[in-house]
């Protein structure tokens, strides 16, 4: 390897051995706000909460032009960095404490050769909620661009779904299982609900594609002998239009449950450069909480096919890659 890659090598492998699963980012935001202070950036720690804080950090004092960002968190479990063949294993080796890296190195690079309008905002939650992304979006500054990381293989994303998250749950009554008649099975209703959601004919768009949805988490009953009187199901759908449009088509599962509202994030749609490839993403990012930051742009090094699977990995040289993209994208964008 030559010395920067060694080093953004390096630097990854640091900040993946630690633990930073959702909730648990100090350590790791400790380390690196310490990392960038020995190299005498200007770090701010921004309290988000239950001690977890975001990280900026600017060249000097004056607010940047251009910031790259992701975020530090990661699910679980968590795993240590590995190398093999030209690959780097690793929770969070590509989503996203190897883009966190490149963004590092591409900051380094950039401040060498004299650049002082780039910056860095890492923030916590992402994989939770966004938190940290909200937090942030107070934050004053007068930042015209955000490069926002995350694993597109390298290509910037033209447009990303959104999410829309809803509990389904269902009502019965509880009854000895010798004698189910006398009960009503709150089970056989939440099930009846989830087939019927099959066939519901959900948005689509032309870009985008087809709205799919996730039947994430179920739970329910009281005891494997008695009739279950309540059970409730978390259903995620990746939209690719307004929320009110799926909450519209499931609607007929009324009869059966409850729907309760539990997040929703727009889709995106972004700007691209024709000197870029480019593709459409089925995620989504913090970047509709991050509105204050500028104009929004998304890469990053990484496929989402290995993304929080137990062998989350990314190539070397697409890191190697990343680092010259988004250099590029940054002094695009400056000029």
């Amino acid at each position: 390897m030559d010395s920067v890659t060694d080093s953004l090598v390096h630097l990854a492998r640091n900040l993946i051995d630690i633990d930073s699963t959702s909730g648990r980012e100090l350590e790791a935001t400790t380390w690196l706000a310490a990392w960038l202070r020995e190299r005498n950036y200007h770090v701010i720690e921004q309290p988000v909460a239950d001690n977890r804080v975001n990280i900026i950090a600017t060249i000097d004092t004056n607010s940047p032009e251009v910031i790259f960002s992701t975020h530090i968190d990661c699910v679980p479990p968590f795993f240590p960095s590995r190398v093999e063949n030209d690959l780097l294993f690793g929770r969070g080796a590509c989503d996203a404490k190897g883009i966190l890296a490149a963004e590092l190195t591409a900051l380094e690079l950039m401040r060498a050769r004299g650049e002082s309008r780039v910056g860095l905002l890492i923030v916590v939650g992402e994989e939770n909620g966004s938190d940290g992304a909200r937090a942030a979006n107070s934050f004053e500054q007068a930042c015209r661009h955000l490069i926002n990381g995350e694993p597109t293989d390298n290509r910037l994303a033209s447009a990303t779904r959104g999410v829309y998250r809803v509990r389904l749950a269902s009502a019965g009554l509880a009854a000895h299982s010798s004698n189910p008649e006398l009960g009503n099975s709150a089970i056989e209703k939440l099930i009846d609900a989830l087939v019927e959601l099959r066939k519901v004919d959900l948005p689509s768009d032309k870009i985008l594609g087809r709205t799919s949805y996730t039947v994430g988490m179920i739970s329910g009953g009281v005891a494997p002998n008695v009739v279950p009187p309540f059970a409730e199901a978390d259903v995620n759908f990746r939209t690719v239009g307004a929320a009110p449009e799926v909450r519209s088509c499931i609607g007929l599962l009324a009869d059966k449950v409850t729907i309760e509202d539990l997040m929703i994030v727009p889709p995106v749609r972004l700007i691209t450069f024709p000197e870029f490839a480019t593709e459409v993403f089925r995620f989504t990012t913090d970047i509709p909480f991050l509105t204050a930051w500028g104009q929004p742009l998304l890469i990053g090094p990484g496929s989402v096919k290995v993304a929080h699977t137990d062998t989350e990995h990314v190539a070397i040289p697409k890191l190697v890659q990343a680092v010259d993209l988004y250099q590029r994208l940054a002094l695009r964008l400056l000029t």
